[in-house]
């Protein structure tokens, strides 16, 4: 209970406050801190669901498939630079943002869990290399995707996108191949 009023109390100073403006004065500060941020309180408030639910959702979730799945679509739909922009002039599109981070953050946990893998490296092979072809656009175009952010903010967060990328993908492999040599 208490990780779930973490969640609530994150959430409502990431959304209620003038955190907020400050979270999306940037592209970089928007895509890497507050995306991260509203994934926690995600993760936080998944604790407060009752146990029904978290069955009923275990078995829709087999081997942590649709979590990943809809955690894959979802952060390919808010790395486009048009959805970045929406967020910050229309409340619906940012209502959409703030839910889907809260459900990434909720879903990816358990489904993580859940998959092997094999999964789990589908998942990635699947998430980074768009990543990198994110980050490869916003760093290497000459113009502004994002009208709301300024060329330099945005060509720093692609190269910081693809760093993200490969770090993930070789902190993954160190860790499957310990996690292979440790199988019978």
């Amino acid at each position: 209970m208490k990780k779930a009023i973490a969640g609530a109390a994150l959430l409502v100073l990431l959304v209620a406050t003038p955190l907020r403006p400050a979270l999306e004065s940037g592209m970089r500060v928007h895509m890497l801190a507050q995306f991260p941020l509203l994934m926690l309180a995600g993760a936080l408030l998944d604790t407060a669901l009752p146990p029904a639910l978290v069955r009923l959702l275990a078995r829709w979730n087999a081997m942590g498939l649709s979590g990943l799945v809809a955690t894959a679509a979802f952060m390919a739909v808010l790395m486009i630079p048009r959805v970045l922009d929406l967020a910050l002039t229309d409340e619906r599109i940012e209502a959409g943002k703030i839910a889907m981070l809260l459900f990434v953050g909720a879903a990816v946990c358990p489904s993580w869990r859940a998959a092997g893998l094999v999964v789990q490296g589908f998942f990635l092979g699947g998430l980074l290399p768009m990543m990198v072809v994110a980050g490869s656009l916003y760093r290497d175009s000459p113009l502004r995707l994002c009208n709301a952010y300024r060329l330099d903010d945005q060509q720093r967060l692609g190269s910081e996108l693809i760093w993200i990328a490969a770090t993930m993908a070789a902190l993954w492999l160190v860790r499957a191949v310990v996690v292979a040599r440790n199988e019978p």
